[in-house]
């Protein structure tokens, strides 16, 4: 099963690509907003439009590590590299600007919900702190809220709760 992203209102359309041929084109009507748009079968042209369908949760272990969104009701497995700084996790939506866009379709999820900070200490360790971001449901970090102004430490497989949607913390490597 393939999926592809509407270019007017971002709502996925899952459909078994096994069925058609390499160069075939399709047309698809959204289900949201009900726009009509096409693709051709290509290798190029439809990874473009998707994501990968078992990402790497790995990947970024030599940068700044990453958050690890799980499969659920809302959205398909994600992994998210983090940056050095603050890194602003929040719903994707066109038009906002956040570092950390997740893709979901949970509503209970802020478009700026919370801040991961990455920073290196004196020791030149790697430190993770969370911080809500005044989001409606509040930041659950292991089933704990996370209070207004507050910041918490966060290591390794650090289990957050944004809403409907839960993510893990991966670090990255220290050398």
């Amino acid at each position: 099963m393939k999926r592809v992203r509407c270019p007017k209102c971002d709502h996925y359309i899952i459909f078994d690509e096994t069925k058609y041929e390499e160069g075939q084109s399709l047309v698809f009507v959204c289900d949201e907003c009900k726009k009509q748009f096409s693709i051709r079968i290509g290798k190029s042209k439809l990874n473009a439009l998707q994501k990968d369908e078992k990402p790497n949760e790995q990947e970024n272990k030599d940068k700044f590590g990453s958050i690890v969104v799980i499969e659920n009701a809302f959205a398909y497995k994600q992994v998210l590299p983090l940056k050095e700084g603050d890194n602003v996790i929040g719903r994707r939506s066109k038009g906002m600007n956040i570092e950390v866009p997740i893709e979901s379709s949970d509503r209970n999820m802020d478009r700026r919900h919370c801040i991961i900070n990455v920073k290196t200490n004196k020791q030149g360790t790697i430190v993770y702190t969370l911080r809500d971001c005044q989001s409606l449901c509040g930041t659950f970090v292991m089933n704990e809220l996370i209070g207004d102004k507050e910041q918490v430490r966060i290591e390794d497989g650090a289990v957050i709760t944004l809403g409907a949607t839960t993510i893990i913390l991966r670090t990255a490597n220290e050398e």
